[in-house]
Formats: C-alpha cells, structure tokens, sequence
C-alpha cells in the first residue's frame, strides 16, 4: 500500500473522530473555571464575609436593645404582732410578683475605637478582595498549565500515531523484499521490534493523555461529562513591552498590593490599640412593669403596680491596666515597622522575579523558532531518506533513525511551544496583567 494514501487515510478517520468530540476553547475552559471552580468559589464566599462585616450591622454604631421579663412565687408562713398586742400569724402565704422591661444601651464615645475599627474592617474587605484574585490568577495559572498539557500531549499522540502508520507500512514493505529475496528476515523482525515500541509509546502517550484531561476537569469543576479535545493553535503576544509591564508589576501585582493593605490594618491596629487610653461614655434606658401581689393579711397592701421610664450616662475609664495596653500599642508599631520591610523586601523579588521570567520568556521564544526551523530540516531529511529507502540507497536502520529524528523534533517542538506559552503567562501574571488579557 502507498504511504501517502494510508496516511491519508488514517488522517481522514482520525479527523471524523476528532470532529466529533467536544472541542473545548480557552475562552470555555476560563468561563467554566471563573463559574464552578471550588477553589474560586471559597474565595468568592470569603469576599462576601467579609463585606458582610463592613456593614452597618458589624459597625458598632448602633445601640443595643434588650427585652427581660420575669414571674416569681414566694409560699411562706408569717407571724406579726399588733399595736394592741394581738398577735396574728398566716400560713402558706402567697406572694406573686411579675416583671417586665426593656432596656437601651449606646456607646457615645469609645475613644474612636469604632471608628478605627470600621476602617480596619473596610480594609479587611479590599485584603479578602485581593485574596480572591490572588486565587483566580493561580487557578488560571494551573488551568493553563495543565490545558497547554492537553494540548501538548495531543500532537504528541498524533505524532506517535503516524510514526506507528510509517512503521506499519515499513513492516509490510519488508514483508514483501524478503518474500521476493530482496532483504533478509532480520529487516522483518526489526521492523516488528519498532511497531511494538511505537505502540507502547503511543499506549503511554493515550493514557498519559486521559489522565491529564480528568486533571483539567477537576480544576473546571467537573463540568465535562464526554471525551473531549482541545485546541491546539495558539498565538503570542509578541507586542509586550518589558518596562511598561515592570512599571505595571510595582503597581497593581496582587502580593504587593496585599502588602500595603496590611500596612494600613496595622496602622489602624496602633491607633484602635491608643483608643483604649480614652474612656468610654455610655448612655443607658430602660422602661420597665413591675406587679406584686399577695394574700398576706400583715401587709399594708396586698397589690402594687409599678411601671416607668429610666434614662442615664455612665462613663468608665480604664486609667491603668498593668500596662497591657501600652504593650500592645508598643507590639502593633513593630508589627508596622515588619510589614514596610516585608513591602521593600517583596518590591526587590518582584522586580527580581519579572526579570527572571521575562528572560525565560524570550529564551522560550527563541527556542521556539529553532525548534520550528528544526522540524523543517528533520521533515525534509526523513522524506529523502524515505525515498532512497523505496528504492534500496538506504539500511532499514537509517531509515529508522530519520523517522526518529522526525518524531523526536516534532516532539521537542511541542514542548517549547507551549513552554513558551506559559513563561508568557507567567509574565503577565507578575505585572497583574493576566486577568486583564483576552484568551
């Protein structure tokens, strides 16, 4: 069978199978990750924590209300003497007494304690905010990664296949030299020996690939249900400028914006801390009911009703505590001073770290393109050596070794390109541009 027409037509069957399958895009696998992600739903119900927090209802700004009531039953036995010098005594006296009240409490002044407190709860919404982005930037990170793992392992596969289709067609071709005396029976057993080892790898390369696609699908939530592919084409973005994207790194990379987040909370800590030196004025009111009713013929009233409003200002001034105060205003300032290092410590590696990746980024680049330029050379010397294998110029060894150079160069073509694809990503990911990039 010619070559070319068995290839054809494996391409042609393999290609009413890929068709068939789901293709899943980038921009698909983005929408389904932001949507049913468990790692970035988490981060989204912590947001929504703690923007509960800086609600009106978490401020401490509003008073207190309180409701009581109570019902008392007092049984006992009293004896009294008049002013005639009789003497009286009851049995099993009853005496019932009912009561009930509300009561308002409301802090007017605390020192501005509340008020630090609220912004520090603000703040703690905008740091949670940036957690939840942090998240979603390593979870697209890991997305791709593990897509771009798909991708590569595809072409991989298509690879081996056709290697496997080249070799089956190297077997019947030995078959038919030695049946007409042409070549010995060596160049038949050898040509097995490479099936078997061609389809092993490609047995590898499947499963390899199967399991991969169930990673993808964990990190998508689970939402594939069939087999599907993936797509394979993808572009650069080769207009990046280096400084506008350094510049961009100092300004808005998610670490160090979590920093100075933390620098703030710290210093709202120092002046919540200071609040405690001040004293608290309060104001407190009540409106109570009270009944009181008894059988006791000694009492001078055997009911009494009482009801009525009660309003006043309390104030309580811690002056000196043992000094706990002065020491956790004292600890908040080092944990101030801590947090500014950490930002220039952080402001350093990440200027370190663009330039790192963007090195690798262009390194991959490069590599790249040779490695392009190299399936060139590697396809256009398999074919001539396929040629001169036809005709008998070359050993079935020769033959062998430039199939292999071919699936070897297609193979490491493979793995820069998307190298290169994720060094770039990472890139974006450092300057906090990758949530802001079409897919």
């Amino acid at each position: 069978m010619n070559i070319k027409r068995y290839s054809a037509y494996a391409l042609f069957f393999f290609g009413i199978i890929t068709n068939a399958q789901q293709v899943l895009t980038t921009n698909e696998a983005v929408e389904l990750a932001l949507e049913h992600n468990y790692g970035i739903k988490i981060a989204n119900n912590t947001v929504k924590v703690a923007e509960n927090n800086t609600g009106i209802l978490n401020s401490g700004y509003l008073p207190t209300l309180t409701g009581s009531s109570g019902a008392a039953l007092d049984i006992q036995d009293s004896e009294g003497q008049r002013v005639d010098g009789d003497v009286i005594t009851a049995r099993g006296v009853e005496t019932r007494r009912y009561s009930a009240a509300v009561n308002l409490n409301y802090t007017l002044f605390d020192g501005l304690g509340r008020l630090y407190n609220y912004k520090r709860l603000k703040e703690e919404h905008q740091l949670s905010e940036l957690e939840a982005r942090e998240t979603i930037e390593t979870t697209m990170l890991q997305l791709f990664s593990i897509y771009y793992t798909v991708a590569q392992l595809s072409e991989n596969t298509d690879a081996l296949e056709e290697t496997l289709i080249i070799s089956k067609d190297r077997l019947i071709r030995a078959g038919y030299q030695f049946d007409y005396g042409q070549s010995t029976k060596l160049a038949v057993l050898n040509a097995e020996v490479d099936i078997n080892n061609d389809s092993i790898n490609l047995i590898n390369a499947k499963q390899q690939l199967r399991n991969t696609k169930r990673d993808l699908n964990v990190v998508l939530g689970n939402q594939i249900v069939d087999d599907y592919n993936v797509d394979t084409d993808l572009s650069f973005l080769l207009a990046l400028n280096k400084e506008e994207l350094l510049e961009k790194a100092k300004a808005n990379n998610v670490s160090l914006l979590q920093t100075e987040r933390n620098i703030n909370i710290s210093q709202l800590d120092i002046k919540t801390n200071k609040a405690q030196f001040l004293p608290t004025i309060g104001l407190e009111g009540s409106y109570g009911w009270n009944e009181s009713t008894t059988d006791n013929p000694l009492a001078f009233t055997i009911q009494s009703t009482t009801s009525g409003l009660s309003a006043g200002l309390n104030l309580s001034w811690n002056i000196f505590d043992g000094g706990g105060t002065l020491t956790r205003v004292k600890n908040a300032k080092i944990n101030l001073e801590n947090q500014k290092l950490q930002k220039e410590q952080l402001n350093i590696d990440i200027e370190r770290n663009f330039n790192n990746a963007w090195d690798d980024y262009q390194n991959k680049l490069v590599i790249f393109q040779v490695q392009e330029a190299n399936i060139k050379t590697s396809q256009n010397n398999f074919e001539r050596t396929q040629e001169k294998f036809k005709i008998g110029q070359v050993t079935s060894i020769e033959f062998r070794q430039a199939q292999l150079n071919l699936l070897n160069s297609e193979l490491s073509r493979n793995q820069a390109k998307y190298d290169a694809k994720l060094a770039e990503l990472t890139v974006l990911q450092l300057s906090g541009e990758l949530l802001n990039v079409e897919f």
